[in-house]
């Protein structure tokens, strides 16, 4: 029997998507700075989502195009400006002509993309000279994020989906890419994109379903029973103050996320 092809998870979890995510100013900065973005040229967000950061970063008068499968995201996109090409494809299959980008951006979406080698390979492809930045979290990171004292089975689903740096680098090297390097990252309490540990700081956002509804580890890989019990624990440590010696036992000297740059040459 032919299954059917499974719905795109921000097809089914987008709604009200933006009401929390956002372009960050300062993630936006630190992506336009490795990339070495410049006014000519054309540039590519791969799993653009709601094409938040395409469209802060063509805000600065550059070319852009963003690519999603969730026709809900890039419907959201369109909404947003003309500015940027908006276009449902599948990151392994990217419907563009050899060469026709100065750089491209991943930002938090790694762990939604299979096949690491083919869609690194097919920006390879579509990339000039240029640059691809990622944003993204790795295993050893995650397991120090304090989240893990309150919501663990879901954690340990997103730490085992997530790819690590070993694996990225891996990746990139195969697809073609000649150097790679590494940028750590860490939650500050003005963060304005509330991804996943985006409440390091501010442990009250994850009593807010709304919040929650708008990132993966909670909408698609918790049991309602885990982020109720987690909910109500950690509501009682906020009230207490007992959330302050939680949070101090989890860290991590690696950062809380990373950008990560891959090369291609002449």
């Amino acid at each position: 029997m032919t299954q059917a092809p499974k719905t795109p998870i921000y097809d089914r979890i987008g709604s009200g998507y933006d009401v929390t995510r956002r372009a960050d100013p300062y993630i936006a900065e630190r992506l336009a700075h490795h990339l070495l973005l410049q006014d000519i040229g054309i540039y590519l967000d791969v799993a653009c989502g709601t094409g938040n950061y395409p469209c802060a970063l063509a805000d600065r008068g550059r070319n852009w195009v963003g690519i999603d499968i969730s026709s809900r995201m890039i419907g959201l996109a369109r909404a947003k400006t003309s500015a940027v090409q908006w276009t449902i494809a599948k990151a392994e299959n990217l419907p563009f002509v050899n060469q026709t980008f100065s750089g491209a951006i991943c930002v938090l979406a790694l762990h939604h993309l299979a096949d690491l080698r083919s869609v690194f390979s097919e920006i390879y492809r579509v990339l000039d000279r240029g640059r691809l930045v990622i944003f993204t979290a790795d295993p050893d990171q995650m397991r120090s994020y304090w989240l893990n004292e309150y919501f663990p089975d879901a954690m340990l689903r997103s730490i085992e989906q997530m790819p690590g740096l070993e694996q990225i680098s891996e990746n990139l090297i195969n697809a073609g890419f000649s150097e790679i390097q590494t940028d750590t990252y860490e939650i500050t309490p003005d963060l304005e994109d509330l991804f996943l540990y985006s409440g390091k700081h501010r442990p009250q956002l994850y009593l807010d379903e709304g919040f929650r509804r708008n990132i993966s580890t909670f909408s698609n890989l918790a049991s309602l029973a885990e982020v109720r019990e987690g909910s109500v624990r950690l509501a009682q440590d906020i009230e207490s103050g007992r959330i302050s010696e939680v949070i101090s036992r989890y860290g991590n000297r690696s950062g809380d996320y990373r950008f990560v740059i891959g090369f291609k040459g002449v």
